[in-house]
């Protein structure tokens, strides 16, 4: 039996495993999230997958029996890359600009091994009802979401009340599109 790696330290990654019954551990690296801004948005999630992934990957010394699965989520509205808030105003106003508007959520993910290695990633596309500033200013007080890209999750308040539509993957825009993680896994685990 192959050991897997969560390499992150996202809660939502994690439960999204446990919900799928997989067993594993999780390895967590401080790798840089900077990128070349002339790359896609699909390339600097799956670039930044990677670089989690090979900072693991590598300090485990490449063992033969482990598979190490790592993601990076990012949301982007018109092109641009909406990262995490820095603070309360920031969270304020990446939430006022998805307001009324649709965005897509992309999650790169490298899944690696000795003998394996998949890159992918997958878009899903949220849109939002208009907020009022009154929600807007409930939701980031309530849920403080400073560590999540766009400044919100799907899973709480503000995606019960706030989100219109969704195309694709719901667990997508949670963080790691696991349907598809447990399709591209098994050529790892067999």
């Amino acid at each position: 039996m192959k050991k897997i790696i969560l390499a992150s330290g996202s809660p939502r990654r994690k439960m999204l495993l446990q919900w799928a019954e997989i067993e594993f551990e999780v390895i967590t690296s401080d790798v840089q999230e900077d990128f070349d801004p002339s790359m896609s948005p699909q390339e600097v999630a799956i670039s930044l997958a990677v670089r989690k992934n090979s900072a693991v990957f590598g300090a485990l010394g490449k063992l033969h029996d482990t598979v190490v699965i790592a993601a990076d989520t990012l949301v982007v509205l018109n092109g641009v890359i909406i990262n995490k808030p820095v603070d309360r105003s920031d969270a304020i106003a990446m939430l006022s600009r998805l307001s009324g508007a649709t965005h897509e959520v992309i999650t790169g993910v490298n899944i690696r091994s000795i003998d394996h290695n998949c890159v992918f990633y997958d878009r899903t596309r949220v849109s939002f009802h208009p907020l009022t500033s009154d929600q807007i200013e409930h939701y980031v007080d309530t849920y403080r979401p400073y560590d999540k890209a766009g400044a919100y999750a799907i899973q709480e308040w503000i995606g019960v009340v706030g989100i219109r539509s969704i195309e694709g993957d719901f667990y997508n825009v949670m963080g790691l599109p696991i349907s598809r993680v447990l399709q591209e896994i098994q050529p790892f685990i067999q």
